[in-house]
Order: C-alpha cells, then sequence, then structure tokens
C-alpha cells in the first residue's frame, strides 16, 4: 500500500507480561511509547492478522507483529527558505543558534517568518514524523527578542528523549543578561513560582501559593557596568520570561525589556543612539545528553554583535 511502511516485529519471551505498547517502543526505537500506542488504537498493529486496538493488551512470550506506519502527514505551517545558524545536526536533532527579532513557533500575529517555518524547509524529507505529523519537535522555546540556543527535535524518539530531559531540568542552560543598575551582591537565586497575570495576559507575574509554577533562577555578577551590569543566569527550571522576571523582581530589570523594564530614562538615551530595542538577553549555553546515542553534549554561542555593543558603550 502506497505510503505505508511496514514493519515486522517478534516480541521475545523476555517481554512477557509486559504491556504491548511498552513492548512494541523497546523493539522499534525509532518510534516513540505515545506514537504506538496512537497506532495500536488505529489498528495499525496486527498479531496473526488481526488488529490489537488496546495498547495495555499483555504480551504473551514469543509473538510475531506486524506494525503499518503510515507516512508522515505535512505540516500545516508553510516550509520557508529562511537563513539559520545551525550549531549541530544530526539525524534526531539539530542545534540552532537563533538571531533575536524569529519567533520559534508560528502563533496569532505571526504565522509565518518562524523558526519552524525554517526548519520545515530546512529539514525537508528529514523529519520522520513528530505525532505522525512531519514537523520539527519544539522542545522549549526562547522569546522572539531572546537570541541564543535551543535544540529542536528532528524524530519522534528524540523529541520524547529531550522532553523527559527538560521536565527533570537536567538540560544545562546559560544565559547571559545586561540589567538595569549594579546588584550589591555578587550572586544569588530567585526562588518565585511564575503564572499569567491576572490584570496583563501577555505577562508573566510572580505568584503566591501552589497557583504558579515552581520558577528557580541563579544568577551572577559577572561585570559592574555604568549603572549596568553584565549577569549570567543559570535556569534550574524554564518557565516563560522566568529571567526578564525574576531580575525585574530583584529590582535589576533587563536594559530594553519593553515589558518589565523600567520607564526611567537613566539607559533610555543610550538605547535609543544604538537602536537598541529588544531584551538584552542571550541563551549563551546549552548542555544535554543526546536521547538516542546517550552522549553528553555542549554548546556555546558568543556574545551577539548588539549587547556587545552595548557592553561597550557602558563600559566604565
Amino acid at each position: 500500500m502506497g505510503g505505508i511502511q511496514t514493519i515486522d516485529v517478534r516480541l521475545e519471551a523476555a517481554h512477557e507480561g509486559w504491556r504491548l505498547d511498552r513492548a512494541l517502543a523497546a523493539a522499534v526505537p525509532t518510534l516513540s511509547r505515545e506514537r504506538l500506542k496512537a497506532l495500536i488504537r488505529s489498528g495499525a498493529v496486527e498479531a496473526g492478522g488481526k488488529p490489537v486496538r488496546d495498547p495495555a493488551t499483555k504480551v504473551r512470550g514469543q509473538q510475531a507483529l506486524r506494525v503499518a506506519v503510515p507516512e508522515p502527514s505535512p505540516a500545516h505551517n508553510e516550509a520557508q527558505a529562511i537563513p539559520l545558524t545551525i550549531v549541530f545536526e544530526d539525524e534526531h536533532l539539530l542545534v540552532i543558534d537563533k538571531a533575536a527579532g524569529m519567533v520559534v513557533h508560528p502563533a496569532a500575529g505571526n504565522l509565518d517568518g518562524t523558526l519552524v517555518n525554517a526548519l520545515l524547509h530546512h529539514c525537508a524529507g528529514k523529519l520522520s514524523g513528530i505525532g505522525g505529523v512531519a514537523r520539527p519537535g519544539i522542545v522549549h522555546r526562547i522569546d522572539k527578542d531572546t537570541s541564543g540556543l535551543l535544540v529542536v527535535a528532528k524524530t519522534d524518539i528524540a523529541h520524547e528523549g529531550l522532553a523527559r530531559q527538560f521536565a527533570a531540568h537536567s538540560v544545562n542552560r546559560r544565559y547571559l543578561a545586561i540589567v538595569d543598575g549594579v546588584p550589591k551582591v555578587p550572586q544569588g537565586s530567585v526562588d518565585a513560582p511564575l503564572a499569567r497575570s491576572a490584570t496583563n495576559r501577555k505577562k508573566i507575574a510572580i505568584v503566591e501559593g501552589n497557583s504558579g509554577k515552581r520558577a528557580v533562577t541563579h544568577w551572577r555578577r559577572v561585570k559592574a557596568l555604568r549603572d549596568a551590569a553584565l549577569i549570567e543566569c543559570r535556569l534550574e527550571t524554564g518557565r516563560t520570561h522566568q529571567v526578564r522576571v525574576h531580575m525585574a523582581s530583584i529590582g535589576h530589570p533587563l536594559l530594553g525589556d519593553p515589558v518589565y523594564g523600567r520607564s526611567g530614562k537613566t539607559h533610555g538615551k543610550l538605547l535609543n543612539e544604538l537602536q537598541f530595542y529588544r531584551q538584552a538577553l542571550h541563551a549563551a549555553e546549552l548542555g544535554f545528553t543526546h536521547p538516542v546515542t546517550k552522549n553528553r553534549l555542549s554548546f556555546s554561542s558568543p556574545m551577539p554583535p548588539d549587547m556587545q555593543e552595548l557592553m561597550a558603550a557602558l563600559g566604565v
């Protein structure tokens, strides 16, 4: 049948008593367990020529199965030839050094020109299908006007493995930020839960009790500047706008931040002269365990020219 890949699987005696979806995930490592669950429920897994539709079916010793895997459906988003800075790529994933100004995922107001549009063009024919759809797997995001590193999955199994690491907070993420004012202490941590603001849905706010998601930022003063400072932030968690909100909460908002920055004129004239119209934030380091090879990977990205220019202008 055109457009369908057939995989013959032989489960061994060691799989006896396992759930069918678990046993198949072990036998077919290119497909994630969630993808296999969906295939089982759709009748795409057969035993003795008959479909098995319950992922929880217990395996009975050695068993021959046939899995029919449809070709990934095309993504709804348009593939666009947008230049990308690719730091690392293999058949499972790629690491991008994103420029400030690029939105990661299409959404209202940014339906094209995004990282996803660029990746659909770059990876044409090389995406095995995240959840059955030929699309890149976005496991984390950085804001439109934040520059720096992020990892993207190309296969189901890589997506699942990376998502597990982000959920377990085992991914190393280091950011560089230029903040308003010079912190009086050399380092500190902000442990304050975050949620959507009740008064402005476009903003994130620190909330009390259990109404928000746990968010922890460890920061260190790297260099004091003129009424500003270069700060290194290491994320224990990765929440939307985390660094921006946490640094603002201790009285040192990011320079150029249009949402959480100060409305004062301390640096306004300089930012206008430099045409620096974004939050001064750069994802400088990213480290994780490759979900397939199990090798530990680490990448770094130099501070972009606009932040270097701002640093030079603020030099003591």
